[in-house]
């Protein structure tokens, strides 16, 4: 398989961007613990039969942050634009699901279909427990011990509230480690420009939805897979077993499987 890679100028920031395959369009967004790199499973998967995009976002792996202000949608359309595509389905991740999402009710003409997986969405008020995880993350950003921060927040969303760390595959849990330890390195630096509430906005998603969720991610995450099931009445709901807040890399046949047979 032939991988164009490439940096593309956008409001003064170079993105890191990978492409390869040929077929309809299909765009993977990453996740804010993370990387392109967390999509490469699929990444050579869907090229068989699609034209597929990756890429990292300002201040995540091979892309510096931008010295100013960017908001995410946005440079998604750019792009598009700079690849020529008109239409595309977007698969994100997590953080890449909520630019997935905000980019499809601002374009929807742009948008086939839409993979939201271990959804996070701007509007979606979650009242459970919080992670007794996050006092110690708050605890050791004080003290700038990123080591230990890298290493909780890898246990909250990848292992999960109910997994050991040895629960869990060790190649990803490494890889998480690397992606999020560059991510957390640039925290602060890049100005991402929040995306706006999709409150009262959902009965607008005009492209066919697929959720994917692992059994084993945070509470809220879930609870937010519950709340956009009972606001899309259209979407349908895949949960992956033994698979945490990266459940692409944890069920990569299970997860493809569901994926590709959703876009076909």
């Amino acid at each position: 398989m032939s991988i164009q890679s490439q940096f593309v100028p956008i409001n003064g920031c170079d993105y890191y961007v990978e492409s390869a395959g040929s077929g309809p369009p299909v765009v993977l967004l990453h996740a804010g613990i993370a990387d392109s790199r967390m999509w490469d499973t699929q990444f050579h998967a869907f090229a068989a039969g699609h034209s597929v995009l990756r890429y990292d976002q300002p201040g995540y792996g091979r892309t510096a942050p931008t010295p100013g202000p960017f908001t995410p949608r946005e440079d998604l359309r750019v792009l598009l634009n700079h690849l020529g595509w008109a239409r595309a389905s977007l698969v994100g991740c997590s953080m890449g699901s909520r630019t997935a999402l905000d980019f499809a009710l601002r374009y929807p003409d742009r948008v086939d279909r839409l993979v939201l997986t271990s959804p996070s969405v701007n509007g979606f008020r979650y009242t459970g427990p919080t992670s007794p995880l996050a006092a110690q993350i708050d605890a050791a950003e004080l003290d700038d011990d990123l080591a230990l921060v890298n290493e909780l927040e890898i246990q909250m969303w990848v292992d999960g509230p109910r997994r050991r760390p040895e629960q869990v595959a060790g190649w990803v849990r490494q890889l998480a480690l690397e992606m999020n330890a560059v991510a957390l390195a640039n925290e602060g630096v890049a100005q991402e420009q929040p995306a706006p509430s999709v409150e009262g906005r959902l009965h607008e998603l005009r492209p066919p939805t697929l959720i994917v969720v692992g059994e084993e991610d945070t509470p809220r995450t879930r609870a937010t897979a519950d709340w956009l099931m009972g606001q899309l009445d259209h979407a349908r709901r895949v949960d992956l077993p033994d698979a945490g807040h990266l459940p692409n890399m944890e069920q990569p046949e299970a997860f493809n499987a569901a994926v590709l047979a959703f876009l076909e």
